[in-house]
């Protein structure tokens, strides 16, 4: 399963892996709108729960327009992670060009009380060549 993500990042006992997917049917070249879905699996590998707290997305179009987005949770959750477990989630990027990428992120407390980062690894987003 894990071949499945082509990108992956380890900030301590938690591991964070993204698979990417441009998705066609829900962009709009002609006006100027790609659309991409992106698959993230978080894996605790450490030896106490973890709470994912908030997330801090950097999205950066072709254009170098960056767009930062923080918030509560993941699609409207703050998963427990238990050790040796998962959360997996999608969600998903529209930009106003045909690539461009994202890194960031999340805001997580172990059971004892400390907060810290993890990073999510950086990943593009590239739409297909379109033959004229």
């Amino acid at each position: 399963m894990k071949a499945l993500f082509s990108h992956a990042l380890t900030t301590g006992p938690v591991t964070v892996r993204v698979s990417v997917s441009y998705l066609p049917e829900q962009s709009e070249p002609q006006r100027g709108r790609w659309f991409w879905a992106y698959h993230v699996r978080i894996e605790n590998e450490g030896d106490q729960p973890v709470q994912l707290l908030t997330r801090r997305w950097i999205i950066t179009d072709a254009r170098g327009a960056r767009h930062s987005v923080e918030g509560e949770g993941v699609v409207g959750e703050q998963p427990v992670i238990q050790p040796g477990a998962s959360y997996d989630y999608v969600s998903g990027c529209p930009l106003a060009t045909t690539s461009g990428a994202m890194q960031g992120s999340y805001r997580m407390v172990g059971a004892d009380g400390v907060t810290f980062d993890v990073a999510i690894p950086h990943f593009a987003l590239i739409a297909p060549a379109v033959e004229t």
